[in-house]
């Protein structure tokens, strides 16, 4: 039994880290310049913390030349206007540039989130793009549509345009100045309302652009790009991949291979959004839209990237009326752009915390991500709210998830250790019983229970330690708080934290720290009734980790690192405490002493 405890542990383990691989990012590249920056300078000055600024001014943001488009399979880029007026506003975390071409969101630069390493430029979203956020896609009203513009304020603009000669569309955009409590700072409350000026009735644009994701470095794999829409019950995600073809339906015949240009899905939206690995545009409607349409983009290729740049850009389709005679209909919704902030997703009504993917994968939900992961996040706030530096909130962090499992790891491992003193009365029982496998497993169980052992005790460990490591492993994936954080020599919490290349290879340290950890743990832990095969894989076990994690993020290597120092010295203390028990006497002789107060003379059976 307790071979197959080890090895259902070590296949869990194995499963554990196969599917991290799998699904880890790519480390990021300091100092490229990514997608969603500005490209030439572009960024204005932040405005003063706290003083919301207006500015109108012919367009200034030289986005780069759109590539031409040879196929349908891609959304056409467009460029800027050069005789389009842009309206900025701002507030101490967001500068909004608005366009009076769709009258419409041209981009959003974040003021506390940089586009490259120890750079103070911003990052830049939909810098480069299909559609200014929040455009209508239809004909006759699009991003090629010139909205007049009504008014401008230091938190709120104001367009108007006549659709067909005969509906008033006028569109209206808040920011929230800092200390404004009404809502977040990040979030742009939107109305559109449509008047009818004819005796007609008329059917009403439908279809908002969300904006366009791009990469956020050369090595950035696209793995986050998606687009995602809650039904109320789930976030439903669609990939970039599945607009590319291919892929292992198609290998199997379950699909025909093609790629598409579009992919529409018709279901109850309460929000919609478009996203990479750090940041999101999230569009909340007022009333539940009825659909979302996803596009594949080719973007300019970036510098330092060997590979074909393609983001993705989606629309949400909302669910309007026919527009009566003379009649009136509005849109209205709040929309996020900014940074994948758990703690502030969380905050809205309509769990737009869902956009943070923690229980996306199978495997995150099996081992409870989606609640694990939040609480984990939650910690590690309320850790660096307090030390100020997200390095040693890590730290912190994982010496109390430790301290909290304690009492559990402490009893499985002095359940280890008693297993693996009853190893020589178990081969007894093996050796008597080997032909009887009924009264063999009757008398292990005998024996199990004369001396108080749990066989399963080994196992609580691995179930304590894989839905943590998971779960912060998810939480990591877009976690926007860490990105750029430097921590001792590491320069960033969210990418590796490579020192120097030796020949073009990156040396990590903390993923080797992590590993001499795990094998000097290894060596410690008892490992009762082990065969050979056994023995070495675990043995293998460090390296492989070592290898799968080498390129992970410095955070989760930290938090394995740590883990793995506060368990030695919780074996070593168990260890040397144990020492102390009693070695096991045969089943059904009693340990102690016997008749007459005399000690029992230990007979177990020699090896």
């Amino acid at each position: 039994m307790d071979k197959k405890n080890t090895t259902i542990g070590v296949l869990l383990l194995l499963v554990a880290f196969g599917s991290l691989f799998l699904t880890s990012p790519q480390p990021p590249q300091p100092g490229a310049t990514p997608a969603g920056a500005p490209q030439n300078g572009s960024a204005a000055a932040p405005a003063p913390a706290g003083q919301p600024s207006i500015t109108t001014t012919a367009a200034t943001l030289n986005a780069p030349a759109a590539p031409a488009v040879a196929n349908a399979q891609f959304a056409a880029l467009v460029d800027t206007n050069a005789d389009a007026t842009l309206t900025t506003l701002s507030n101490d975390v967001v500068e909004l540039r608005l366009t009076d071409f769709g009258g419409a969101i041209s981009n959003v630069a974040f003021k506390k989130y940089g586009a490259n390493l120890n750079q103070p430029e911003p990052f830049v979203f939909n810098a480069v793009h299909a559609a200014p956020i929040l455009a209508f896609q239809y004909p006759g009203l699009d991003q090629n549509t010139r909205f007049t513009l009504v008014s401008a304020t230091a938190t709120e603009v104001v367009y108007s345009a006549l659709f067909e000669k005969r509906i008033e569309v006028t569109r209206r955009y808040v920011l929230r100045a800092a200390g404004d409590k009404s809502g977040d700072p990040y979030r742009i409350r939107h109305e559109t309302t449509f008047r009818n000026l004819t005796d007609q009735s008329a059917p009403l644009p439908n279809l908002l652009n969300l904006g366009t994701a791009a990469l956020i470095s050369p090595s950035d794999t696209g793995m986050f790009l998606n687009v995602a829409a809650y039904d109320g019950d789930k976030a439903n995600v669609t990939e970039r991949s599945a607009l590319e073809g291919g892929g292992f339906s198609s290998w199997v015949g379950l699909g025909d291979g093609a790629a598409k240009a579009s992919l529409e899905r018709t279901e109850v939206v309460q929000w919609a959004s478009v996203k990479n690995q750090f940041f999101a545009s999230l569009f909340t409607p007022d009333k539940p839209g009825t659909g979302v349409v996803v596009r594949r983009v080719e973007l300019p290729p970036m510098l330092g990237s060997t590979h074909t740049n393609i983001g993705l850009t989606g629309d949400i389709r909302l669910d309007l009326p026919v527009l009566p005679a003379n009649g009136i209909e509005k849109i209205a919704g709040e929309l996020y752009v900014g940074p994948k902030e758990y703690i502030r997703l969380a905050s809205f009504s309509k769990n737009e915390d869902k956009i943070m993917q923690y229980d996306y994968y199978f495997f995150n939900r099996i081992f409870l991500s989606g609640y694990v992961a939040p609480a984990m996040n939650k910690l590690l706030n309320w850790m660096h709210s307090f030390v100020g530096n997200w390095g040693v909130a890590v730290v912190l962090m994982t010496l109390l998830l430790k301290t909290i499992s304690l009492p559990f790891t402490l009893a499985a491992s002095k359940s280890a250790k008693k297993m693996q003193k009853l190893q020589p009365l178990m081969q007894a029982v093996r050796d008597k019983y080997k032909d009887q496998p009924q009264k063999l497993n009757q008398a292990t169980m005998e024996l199990f229970k004369e001396h108080k052992v749990n066989p399963m005790g080994g196992c609580i460990p691995v179930l304590i330690t894989i839905p943590l490591f998971v779960a912060f492993f998810a939480m990591l994936q877009g976690t926007a708080e860490l990105r750029f954080q430097p921590f001792l020599w590491a320069q960033d919490l969210s990418a590796p934290d490579t020192i120097t290349h030796i020949f073009g290879f990156p040396v990590n340290i903390m993923p080797l720290l992590m590993g001499v950890t795990m094998y000097y743990q290894m060596k410690l832990t008892p490992s009762p009734s082990m065969d050979n095969m056994q023995a070495k894989i675990l043995k293998f076990m460090p390296f492989f980790f070592t290898a799968i994690c080498y390129n992970f993020s410095c955070a989760l290597a930290l938090y394995s690192t740590i883990n793995g120092l506060f368990t030695i010295v919780q074996q070593l203390v168990v260890n040397k405490y144990s020492k102390e028990d009693p070695t096991p006497t045969p089943l059904g002789v009693p340990s102690g002493t016997g008749k007459g107060g005399k000690r029992i003379k230990n007979v177990t059976p020699q090896k």
